[in-house]
Formats: C-alpha cells, sequence, structure tokens
C-alpha cells in the first residue's frame, strides 16, 4: 500500500545517488530488512522507482526500513526527513536520549518502557518498524557524558497531588527491593532459558507495571538512589535479552536509558556494566573499534571503585573488542589483565549481585572467542577445556555457546569428527533454549562445514540443525 506527495521525491533520490544504491539494490534490501523482521515484502525496482519519480509513500514499516537500508549503506543513521518521507508515521527517537536533567530522564525511560508493549503485543509494533536500525553512533553521547558526570548531584522528587491520577505515589525501600528481586529472576530465567522464552519477556511488562509509576512518583534522594539502580539493572536486562533474541534496535535503546538510570543512582560499577553490555553488542555487529572504546570507558571511570572481579570482567570484555578488531597484541594483554584482576578477587569482596555469573569458567569461554577471533585453534581448545570443565545447570545458553566455539576450533585444528561431535551436542543445547545468538553461532558452524558437506557426520548434523534453523525467529 502505498499513498501519493505532490510531485517526485528528490530528496530520496539524491541520498540514493549520494549511497551509490540502484532502483533494485534498495529494493532488494529493503525485503531483505522485512524479512529480519517476519514481513512478507516485494518491493522491485519499480516500485522505488515510484517512490522517486511520483513521490509515493509506502506505508507500515517500509519508510523506516528504507532509511535503515540507507543508513547501513552509508554508515549512519538517515532521518527520515532527509530522504523526504517525514511526513509517514515517524519513527519516535524514543530511548535514543541520554538527557542532562533527571526530570527527562524519567521521562525518556518511562516512555520506552510504554513503547515496548505496544509492540510486543501486537507482535511488530515500533520494533518491526524500526528493523535493522541499529547504529553503533548513537552510544557516542551517552558514553562521553557519562565519563564527564557519572553522578546527578540530586534525584529527589516530589509529585504534587494534582500532577497525576489518584493520589501521589510515595516510594520506599520496599517497592525497591521488588524490582531487585524480580531482576535478579529474571538473571535465572535467562542463562537457563534464552532471551526468548516467554518468562523473559515479562521483564519489559515490569518495566511498564512496576518501574514505571515508581519513578514517576516522589522518592528522597536515598530511595530515588536506589530505586534508579533498581531500574537500571531491569532495564539493562531488558536490552540484554533484546540482544539475545537478535532485536538489536531494542536492545540499544535500553542500554541507552540504563546507562542514563545508573547515573542517577550514582552506580559507578552498574554504569560499567552497562557500557560492558554496549561493548559486547557493538563487538557482535563487527565493529570492534567501538567496541574497545565502550569497555575502556567501562573501565575509566571504575578504577579505584569496582572489585577485582568487576575489573576483571571489563576488561575482558575489552579483549573481545581488541580480538574482533584483529588486534592480537592489545587482546593478549587485556585477557593477561583480566586473568590477573581474577587471581586478586576474593571471597569477601562486596562483587554486585549482578556479577555472579562471572568466575574463571567465565573467563576461560570469553578468552576462548577471542582466539577463536584470532584464528588461534589451539588456544581456543585450552580456554574451551576450561570453560566446559563446570556444571552447566544454571547457565545453559553460555554451555551452547561454549560447544559450538569448540566445534569451530576442532574444525580448525583439523578433527572434523570432533567437530561434528561438539558440534551436534551444541545444538542439542540450542532446541532447549530461545536464543538467537546461540542459533547465529550454529548457523556460522555449518557455514565453516560447507567445504565437507559430503561427509556423513556432516549430512548428520546439517540434518540435526534443521529444525532449529527453520523455527521463526
Amino acid at each position: 500500500m502505498s499513498r501519493e506527495q505532490r510531485g517526485p521525491n528528490e530528496k530520496l533520490g539524491a541520498v540514493l545517488a549520494l549511497a551509490g544504491i540502484s532502483n533494485a539494490g534498495l529494493a532488494r534490501r529493503v525485503n531483505d530488512l522485512g524479512a529480519q523482521r517476519g514481513l512478507t515484502l516485494r518491493y522491485d525496482k519499480t516500485s522505488v522507482a515510484r517512490w522517486v519519480s511520483k513521490g509515493m509513500v509506502p506505508q507500515g514499516a517500509a519508510p523506516h526500513l528504507i532509511a535503515a537500508a540507507i543508513g547501513q549503506k552509508l554508515g549512519r543513521p538517515v532521518p527520515l526527513h532527509e530522504i523526504g518521507l517525514a511526513d509517514a508515521d515517524p519513527a519516535p527517537e524514543v530511548g535514543l536520549a541520554f538527557p542532562r536533567d533527571v526530570g527527562q530522564a524519567v521521562r525518556s525511560a518511562t516512555d520506552l518502557y510504554r513503547l515496548d508493549l505496544a509492540g510486543r503485543r501486537t507482535g511488530g509494533g515500533i520494533w518491526q518498524s524500526l528493523a535493522g536500525s541499529f547504529a553503533v553512533s548513537a552510544y557516542a553521547t551517552p558514553a562521553s557524558r557519562w565519563l564527564i558526570t557519572p553522578a546527578d548531584s540530586s534525584v529527589a522528587r516530589e509529585v504534587s497531588p494534582g500532577e497525576g491520577s489518584g493520589a501521589p505515589l510515595k516510594v520506599g525501600h520496599s517497592d525497591v527491593q521488588k524490582l531487585r528481586e524480580a531482576a535478579e529472576d529474571a538473571r535465572r530465567w535467562d542463562s537457563k532459558y534464552g532471551g526468548g522464552d516467554w518468562r523473559s519477556s515479562m521483564v519489559p511488562e515490569c518495566l511498564r507495571v512496576e518501574a514505571a509509576p515508581l519513578l514517576l512518583g516522589s522518592y528522597s534522594d536515598e530511595v530515588g538512589r536506589a530505586l534508579f539502580g533498581a531500574s537500571a539493572e531491569l532495564t539493562r536486562l531488558a536490552g540484554w535479552m533484546a540482544f539475545d533474541t537478535g532485536q538489536q534496535e531494542a536492545a540499544q535503546r535500553y542500554y541507552i536509558q540504563a546507562l542514563r538510570l545508573a547515573r542517577a543512582a550514582a552506580d559507578v560499577p552498574l554504569g560499567g556494566y552497562v557500557l560492558a553490555s554496549m561493548s559486547l553488542q557493538a563487538t557482535y555487529r563487527g565493529f570492534g573499534d567501538e567496541g574497545v572504546d565502550l569497555a575502556q570507558a567501562a573501565l575509566e571511570r571504575n578504577r579505584g571503585l569496582a572489585t577485582a572481579r568487576t575489573m576483571s570482567f571489563f576488561r575482558l570484555v575489552e579483549a573481545r573488542a581488541h580480538a574482533r578488531a584483529g588486534d592480537a597484541q592489545a587482546a593478549g594483554a587485556a585477557l593477561k589483565a583480566a586473568e590477573g584482576w581474577l587471581e586478586r578477587a576474593r571471597d569477601g569482596d562486596n562483587d554486585p549481585s549482578w556479577l555472579g555469573f562471572y568466575g574463571y569458567d567465565r573467563f576461560a569461554a570469553d578468552a576462548a572467542e577471542c582466539y577463536r577471533d584470532l584464528k588461534a585453534p589451539r588456544q581456543v581448545r585450552r580456554f574451551t577445556e576450561q570453560a566446559l570443565s563446570k556444571p552447566t545447570e544454571e547457565f545453559v545458553r553460555s554451555h551452547g555457546l561454549r560447544l559450538v566455539v569448540s566445534a569451530v576450533a576442532e574444525l580448525e585444528s583439523g578433527n572434523l569428527d570432533a567437530a561434528c561431535e561438539q558440534g551436534v551436542r551444541a545444538v542439542e543445547v540450542a532446541g532447549r533454549i530461545s536464543s538467537a545468538r546461540t542459533t547465529e553461532y550454529v548457523k556460522d558452524l555449518l557455514h565453516r562445514l560447507e567445504p565437507y558437506g559430503d561427509e556423513p557426520r556432516v549430512v548428520e548434523l546439517r540434518e540435526r540443525a534443521r529444525p532449529l534453523l527453520m523455527a521463526p525467529a
């Protein structure tokens, strides 16, 4: 469906020329982005010609997909007004702002919580419209503002009786404790069942129904700091789950708001944890250099503040980014520093609750991925053996990822049978959880096995993986 504008869309034509995208190329990119969100689109070069020469405006998610497709080619976000489609249903910028003012920060976060509910309930909503719109450059302002001022001077809030519906909500420590308990429960479910499990989807609901009214209520500075911290934890979790299920654009917005809330909480280690999550996302998306910047931002403000175990994790995330960027020397130095910090950690340290997942097995697992990216299979095998040595009942998804990394190492060492054996085990684990990230790891393994496609063990693995790869995203 389309509606007609008056005259040609010269802006769209000019930006297409600047990006070097043909009509057929744009149509193909838009259809592909739509398919990633479960949309069946059949645009062709004639459709694009109508958009440009006749000013036709496609309906639904298409204008945002057009902007995303062009933005991917240009390497930067492309707003709708730049391509002459500003009068389409606007893709809100909700969640991308990092306001300086605390009151505006509350509005920014609560607006995002409300927006997400509409998307999940309808099976599309804004997240379909924003398909493919992740832009690593959107992290620049939040990271720099957090580095400059990692804490607000005061977050106390007093709501007058006439400002909202009913009596103003007075927030206390018991309200904050409920949010912290919800975050702890969500962390356990996410590790065991993946970000796409139905129980994980309750996190956005909790943010809308529980956290938002509290943030908009009245509280002292002390209670407010705790409230912002608990809300930041839940918001980061929502981002992590979105990241795990392939909703990169949603994850980015949650992460930005989580960092702003951590600043209001004056919780520098938590802010560093959010930055580390941003770094892992950037690294996963192929932006190694930007991943290094974000990890180093986490480290910089936490010197002398965070526990040894926390600093170890931040250095480990930095190593992941260096490895993705192809810098073996820097990755090795960061890994050595991460191991050194971990050796200094003691059971009596006041580690944050959100770091409960991190120990030597997680260090070994990420070290293995570093060496996988650096194409050093011997080191991958060594660290993967350590990572797989512990029980996995609590961290099922991590176990699946480690098995795939192990399979890749075996393959690169020339051990096809061992690679397929580990691959079969990984597929079995992946079938028990809902994690787009784990599925992508399996796809990568199968791609690496294509030269051995006629081998019986490879054929068996591919058949076992078929239901997983055909499952809806």
